[in-house]
């Protein structure tokens, strides 16, 4: 067991080594939110959304060596306040972990409201693929996340929601993320705002 674990981390780290000297490419990856929606429930509000965006190859690459990606999610909710800066009522975060299992040859994704780590705290959802498609296809997908409280939007006032998704380099092992800082290939993020009016609030 040992003996397959060193095996197992020198291949990782031949993985990163490999990945660190593939040549820069000037590739601003294209990703945009296709739809946003909000729904106000009897217990809160809640969101949906899709995404589109392929991964750049420098990425996909460094995923099929077996670099994990990490997803961060965020819904920000914030109050329409005319006589100072817009108040912020609730702020919501999905992280999400998908990496490639050599043994058995599938793709894990792990879903948790706080950053995932190794360390096996926490509550995450784990979900398994067989193709790296399928899982994106999952990520890209968001439905009925409840973003804030009822009694945090309820009331007469008026609300816009900034929704921002992004893959998260600071969570890469450490001696990756000096090799793909500042590359614009692993630049990949997108912001997008829906307003809630005040007609709309839940009473």
């Amino acid at each position: 067991m040992n003996r397959f674990l060193v095996s197992l981390a020198g291949w990782l780290l031949a993985a990163c080594f490999l990945v660190l000297m593939a040549p820069a490419r000037a590739q601003s990856p294209d990703i945009e939110v296709t739809r946003m929606h909000l729904e106000r429930g009897d217990d809160g509000l809640f969101l949906s959304a899709s995404l589109r965006f392929d991964l750049p190859s420098l990425v996909d690459d460094a995923a099929e060596k077996g670099i994990p990606l990490y997803f961060v999610a965020e819904a920000e909710v914030l109050q329409d306040r005319w006589y100072w800066y817009d108040k912020r009522v609730a702020l919501a975060s999905r992280y999400m972990r998908l990496a490639y299992q050599p043994l058995t040859r599938r793709w894990r994704l792990q879903v948790a409201p706080a950053p995932i780590t190794n360390s096996g705290l926490g509550v995450s959802l784990g979900i398994s693929f067989d193709d790296l498609s399928d899982a994106l296809a999952y990520v890209q997908r968001i439905a009925h996340w409840k973003i804030a409280e009822l009694g945090e939007v309820g009331g007469s006032g008026s609300y816009n929601v900034d929704f921002r998704f992004r893959l998260d380099v600071s969570q890469l092992p450490r001696p990756f993320q000096f090799g793909v800082t500042g590359r614009p290939d692993w630049n990949l993020s997108v912001s997008h705002n829906l307003r809630l009016g005040a007609a709309e609030a839940p009473k």
